[in-house]
C-alpha cells in the first residue's frame, strides 16, 4: 500500500504537501527571526518587558504553545493584537516546516521536517489504545555507520538543537485529537543519542516538566533513550541522576561480527559497552533494554542466540528483537519467521528476557531514515506492499 497524501492542517492553508512542492520542497533560507523554542525564558521576558508587557504574558505565550497548541502567534487571541503582531515579526513559534506527512492504516504517522537550514529529520507517532508514543531523531543523518541502517547512508551532517528536538514531539503531539497526550517518548529516530547529549538531556528535562508553560509533565520513566553504545557518555548519563530507560543497539553477540555490522565497534569494544551498561543499572537502578535487529543468515543463527544468551546471562537486561526491513540498496533480508522463534526460544530457555517488536507504520517509510533517504533520492512514496516497521511496544 502506498504512503497516504494527507493536508498539513495549519501552516499551508490546508492544501496537500509533498516534498517536492512549494514551498517545502525548497532550500529554506536561514531566517532572521528567533526560535520560540530555542530561547530562555530570560530571553523573552526581557523582550517583552522591553516593549511595556508584563511578565505574565511570557508564561501565556509558551502556554499557548506548549499545552493549547498553537502554531502561530495569531491564534493567541489573549494577547493583545499590537503584541501578537510584534511578537510575529520577529519570533518563529516553529523553526521547521513538514516537507512530508504519511499516515500508515494502522494509525502510524511520520513527519518529514525541513529546519531552517533545508536539512531534513523525521520523526514518528505511534497510537494505540492507552499509548501514544513519539520517536524523535537527536541528529541529521548517523556518524556510527550501522551498515544495514539508512539514517547512516549519508553520514552525520549536524547535531539537533535542544529546540529541534522539542519541535518534533510538540508537532507529533499536535497530530492527537484534542485532549490526547503523548504518554511516551523513544529517541530512537535519526542519529546517536549520545553524540548529542547535552542538547538531548535539556530538551528531554524540559519535556518532563511539570511546569504548563515549560514541558508536558512527561514521567522521566516513560522515555527510553536509545544508543549503539557509547561507553563514557552512557556513564555521563547514569551520573545524571535522571530515570530515563537506556536502550543499547547491540546487533550482534561477538566482537567480530559486531566490528563488521556498527564498524565504530573497533574503537569501542563490546565489552566496554556491556560494562558501562551495567554500571547504567548499578547507578540508576533501571533496567537496559538490548536491541538486536535480526538480518538473515547474518546473525540470526544458532550460534548468535547462544552466543548471546551467553553475555547476557546473569545480568539484570531485556533483550528487544527487531525483525530488518529491508532498505533499497543494501544486501541484507528479512529474517525468516522460523529463525525469529528459534532465536526467541533459545534465549528464554538460557534464562534471558526476551520479546520481537511489533511491526507498524507499513507503508510510510517509519524505521528511522528511510522515509528522508527515499525522498532524498527522488522517490516521492514507498513501493506497494513494502512492510516498515517504526518503534514501537514491545510483544511476546
Amino acid at each position: 500500500m502506498r504512503v497516504s497524501w494527507i493536508t498539513d492542517r495549519t501552516e499551508n492553508g490546508g492544501k496537500m504537501v509533498n516534498a517536492n512542492s512549494t514551498p517545502q520542497g525548497q532550500t529554506l533560507l536561514p531566517t532572521s527571526k528567533r526560535s520560540l523554542l530555542e530561547a530562555a525564558v530570560g530571553e523573552v521576558q526581557g523582550w517583552i518587558a522591553s516593549r511595556g508587557y508584563a511578565d505574565y504574558r511570557v508564561r501565556q505565550v509558551f502556554e499557548w504553545v506548549i499545552q493549547r497548541r498553537a502554531a502561530s502567534f495569531e491564534s493567541m487571541s489573549d494577547l493583545p493584537l499590537v503584541l501578537r503582531q510584534q511578537l510575529a515579526l520577529e519570533w518563529s513559534v516553529f523553526s521547521t516546516q513538514i516537507a512530508f506527512h504519511g499516515r500508515s492504516p494502522d494509525g502510524t504517522e511520520k513527519l518529514l521536517l525541513e529546519c531552517h537550514d533545508g536539512r531534513r529529520i523525521e520523526c514518528v507517532l505511534m497510537v494505540e489504545t492507552q499509548r501514544h508514543t513519539a520517536c524523535v531523531s537527536t541528529q541529521v543523518g548517523c556518524g556510527m555507520g550501522c551498515v544495514f541502517c539508512a539514517s547512516g547512508l549519508k553520514g552525520v551532517e549536524r547535531n539537533l538543537t535542544t529546540g529541534e528536538m522539542l519541535e518534533q514531539v510538540l508537532r507529533l503531539r499536535n497530530l492527537l485529537p484534542p485532549g490526547s497526550a503523548i504518554t511516551h517518548i523513544v529517541v530512537m529516530g535519526m542519529g546517536e543519542s549520545l553524540a548529542n547529549l547535552d542538547n538531548l538531556i535539556s530538551a528531554l528535562d524540559r519535556l518532563c516538566s511539570a511546569a504548563p508553560d515549560l514541558g508536558l509533565g512527561l514521567s522521566q520513566r516513560r522515555v527510553t533513550i536509545s544508543t549503539v553504545g557509547l561507553p563514557e557518555k552512557i556513564r555521563k548519563l547514569a551520573a545524571l541522576n535522571r530515570q530515563y530507560h537506556l536502550a543499547v543497539s547491540l546487533h550482534a553477540p561477538t566482537e567480530e561480527l559486531r566490528n563488521k555490522l556498527v564498524p565504530v565497534n573497533e574503537k569501542i569494544g563490546l565489552g566496554a559497552v556491556l560494562r558501562a551498561a551495567d554500571f547504567y543499572f548499578q547507578t540508576t537502578g533501571r533496567q537496559v533494554t538490548y536491541e538486536y535487529v535480526l538480518l538473515h543468515n547474518i546473525n540470526d543463527r544458532l550460534k548468535d542466540a547462544q552466543a548471546l544468551a551467553q553475555q547476557l546471562y546473569g545480568r539484570k537486561a531485556h533483550v528487544n528483537l527487531i525483525a530488518y526491513n529491508p532498505v533499497a540498496g543494501l544486501p541484507f533480508e528479512r529474517p525468516h519467521p522460523q529463525a525469529i522463534r528459534r532465536f526467541v526460544a533459545i534465549l528464554r530457555e538460557q534464562g534471558v528476557s526476551a520479546t520481537v517488536r511489533k511491526t507498524k507504520g507499513q507503508a510510510i517509510d517509519a524505521a528511522c531514515g528511510q522515509l528522508r533517504y527515499r525522498l532524498d533520492s527522488g522517490c516521492l512514496s514507498p513501493p506497494e506492499d513494502e512492510p516498515v516497521s517504526s518503534i514501537t511496544a514491545d510483544v511476546p
